[in-house]
């Protein structure tokens, strides 16, 4: 998604979000994440502090017929959500606080494809390096997760499952989680958008 994106060319639209906007959107992040809102929403509170100007930059790609929306605290991205899909935090926030998304572990030969931005197989993530979380709490397909690299501590992408886990684990071929943004794409590039 942010294989080709320059902040300073491809930001169509940048302003600062309402208070009832920024109200819509973090109710939308804590019924999105119930890791946000433990606590009475302590988390979001640090993450996106209630009075803290939010701006939101929009992003229009016409060759990829992307429209994507990125919330950014004092240039920093949060928050990203590709039309009315689901809100996804980008990856240095994954980094800051890495609970926010249920994990999935890829093993080391898919490594390579997943910092060229490819998306990954089900076969990375059934293999002996890979993991999957157990059958009780298993994910359906279209959830946002926080793929894991072999071997690595942090986050290495963010992606969403094209199938739910026990579907990834029964068929394993095809696509089994499309990536969103990745180590060394333009979203993380630049720390700073504004």
């Amino acid at each position: 998604m942010f294989k080709k994106f320059s902040p300073t060319a491809d930001v169509s639209s940048q302003s600062l979000l309402k208070s009832s906007v920024q109200r819509q959107v973090r109710s939308a992040l804590l019924a999105q994440y119930p890791a946000l809102a433990a606590d009475q929403g302590v988390l979001l509170e640090q993450i996106w502090p209630k009075k803290e100007a939010v701006s939101l930059l929009k992003w229009s790609d016409e060759l990829f017929r992307e429209h994507i929306s990125i919330y950014a605290l004092q240039g920093e991205p949060l928050f990203f959500q590709q039309y009315d899909g689901p809100l996804m935090p980008s990856l240095r926030l994954l980094h800051k606080y890495p609970d926010l998304l249920p994990h999935v572990q890829v093993d080391r030969g898919a490594i390579r494809f997943l910092l060229a931005g490819a998306h990954m197989m089900c076969p990375g993530f059934t293999s002996a390096g890979g993991r999957l979380p157990p059958k009780e709490s298993g994910l359906p397909a279209g959830a946002p997760v926080a793929i894991h690299c072999e071997g690595k501590e942090h986050a290495s992408a963010v992606g969403i499952t094209k199938l739910s886990t026990e579907e990834i684990k029964s068929l394993n071929k095809n696509v089994g989680v499309e990536l969103v943004t990745y180590l060394g794409d333009d979203l993380w590039t630049n720390p700073k958008l504004l």
